[in-house]
């Protein structure tokens, strides 16, 4: 499974970024793989889409040690680590634009995907987020929502779903898991191995199930040090403690799962296209909310490539839906599409535009926790609409 989606991820990350070729001002040589031309420089000022609420963006990045866990793939490593992006609802005007990484952790992303040398990395961290650093926060308390990326992958490839609810009036915060991420720089400099890659690659299914388990540990931590006594951020108070919500790509999503089957304070789930490794408990979330969204290919009801949403499906035991999106891919709810589409190039095995793949998962995850956390009915997870027609409900809610 992860060995099939890091080369989707690979190859999206050949067609998005290798394809500068066709823009002016670059400086190229040829290259053996046919990739495209060796960038020396930004050939172009890359964008995520702007946000659609009526906030600005703040962004803080948090580092946090457990020092009560020590790291489970690592342990020689001491203490269990965190590197947490939070995004905020801020004011018009403040602060200082926010880079969407670092040019080394571009350098890392780019080398995994087999494109060292062949892209600048200033042209991937360059990208505009529309968040700001150093922005003053908006006035008011809002839910939190925890953002858990997909296996392998960086918190950074959340970073438009991100904006967009803190836009929309969210604090979130979004997680890199230390030994988890191919392209994390932790502080001092640090580039930290994927030792939890090599723990899978050994222990195949259970170790993705390990890995759901284990950040179903971290995240619990993470509330604590974020809603707690003497809290690590220093917006800390915006929160309101009594709405925590979560959302994950792939193992991420998983993790949402397993960690509100572990921690009661997470209050509503959403799973976007991850296997279920570890499983629903067979009693079910305690009734909390929970929603899945996916690729019609991969994870349509009675589909023979991921059996466990039709078996975990019968286990949640609250409000739910199964949403299925035509054309999408396993990285459609993340932001590779939206960095291809800036570069005119598409993925063609999947074929749903990238303007497409940004609404959808923006849109409907927006809903589920406007209507889980802030009460407000939404039309668009009552059933069909006909503004989007690309997504199916697989299965009746209730």
């Amino acid at each position: 499974m992860r060995t099939r989606h890091r080369a989707l991820a690979a190859s999206l990350l050949v067609l998005a970024l290798g394809a500068t070729a066709a823009l002016p001002a670059v400086a190229a040589t040829p290259t053996h793989a046919g990739i495209g031309p060796a960038l020396t420089a930004p050939a172009q000022q890359l964008r995520l889409p702007a946000p659609s609420g009526p906030y600005a963006v703040g962004e803080d990045t948090v580092h946090l040690r457990d020092t009560g866990r020590a790291d489970p793939y690592v342990p020689e490593a001491g203490a269990r680590e965190l590197l947490v992006s939070v995004f905020y609802p801020a004011r018009a005007g403040t602060g200082a634009r926010a880079p969407y990484m670092s040019v080394k952790e571009a350098e890392l992303l780019l080398e995994d995907a087999g494109l060292g040398g062949v892209v600048a990395p200033e042209v991937i961290g360059a990208t505009e987020t529309y968040a700001r650093t150093g922005a003053a926060p908006a006035r008011g308390r809002f839910p939190l929502v925890v953002l858990s990326p997909g296996f392998g992958q960086s918190r950074f490839t959340l970073t438009s779903l991100a904006a967009d609810l803190a836009s929309r009036g969210y604090v979130v915060a979004a997680v890199d898991h230390a030994h988890e991420s191919l392209a994390t720089v932790f502080p001092g400099g640090r580039v930290l191995p994927c030792a939890a890659c090599d723990y899978v690659e050994r222990a195949g299914y259970e170790g993705y199930a390990e890995v759901a388990r284990g950040r179903a540990k971290d995240i619990p931590f993470l509330l604590d040090r974020l809603t707690g006594g003497h809290p690590a951020w220093r917006y800390a108070s915006m929160i309101d403690k009594r709405r925590i919500g979560m959302a994950g790509h792939s193992i991420g999503g998983d993790s949402a799962a397993s960690t509100m089957a572990a921690d009661r304070r997470v209050r509503a789930g959403v799973n976007m296209d991850g296997t279920f490794f570890d499983p629903v408990p067979a009693a079910g979330l305690g009734g909390r909310p929970f929603m899945m969204l996916g690729t019609d290919a991969d994870h349509a009801s009675g589909g023979t490539f991921d059996t466990t949403w039709d078996r975990d499906w019968a286990r949640l035991d609250g409000w739910k839906r199964w949403l299925t999106v035509a054309g999408a891919g396993h990285f459609t709810f993340t932001d590779l599409p939206l960095l291809g589409a800036e570069l005119g190039i598409t993925d063609p095995s999947a074929p749903l535009p990238a303007d497409r793949s940004g609404d959808i998962t923006r849109d409907y995850v927006a809903a589920f926790f406007d209507l889980h956390l802030k009460g407000v009915p939404q039309r668009l997870l009552a059933g069909p609409t006909p503004g989007n027609p690309e997504v199916t409900f697989q299965a009746p809610g209730r």
